[in-house]
């Protein structure tokens, strides 16, 4: 099994600036690519990035030009850098990890960390 976990969330004024960092552990066999996404109160779940372990990017348009995501595979661990925040950004945010369990290395699946909260006030 994979456990992610993310971690630093908080409170920031708009315009500020947060970074998000999420660490893969477990029985990790392969990992082929990891997202952040985002669930606002009364919102849909969206994917606000992703990256697969090639390093190819993809970003929802609404964090284009403000959020940057990057991922050291040698640690397993993806992070968000979240500048120039606005209040629409608040929400839970979740890595996703996509990849294989090294006890059911056959099967593509995947795992949720628990959440970080994210607000930015007006």
């Amino acid at each position: 099994q994979v456990q992610l976990v993310e971690s630093g969330g908080g409170l920031v004024q708009a315009g500020g600036s947060l970074r998000l960092s999420c660490a893969a552990s477990g029985s990790i066999f392969s990992i082929n690519a990891m997202g952040w996404y985002r669930q606002a109160p009364g919102k849909q779940r969206e994917l606000v990035a992703s990256i697969t372990a090639g390093g190819r990017i993809n970003y929802a348009d609404s964090v284009k030009g403000r959020f940057t995501i990057s991922r050291d595979n040698a640690k397993n661990t993806m992070y968000l850098q979240m500048n120039s925040l606005k209040p629409e950004d608040t929400a839970v945010y979740y890595c996703n990890a996509r990849g294989r369990s090294s006890t059911d290395y056959y099967t593509d699946q995947n795992y949720w960390g628990q959440g970080t909260q994210v607000t930015v006030s007006s």
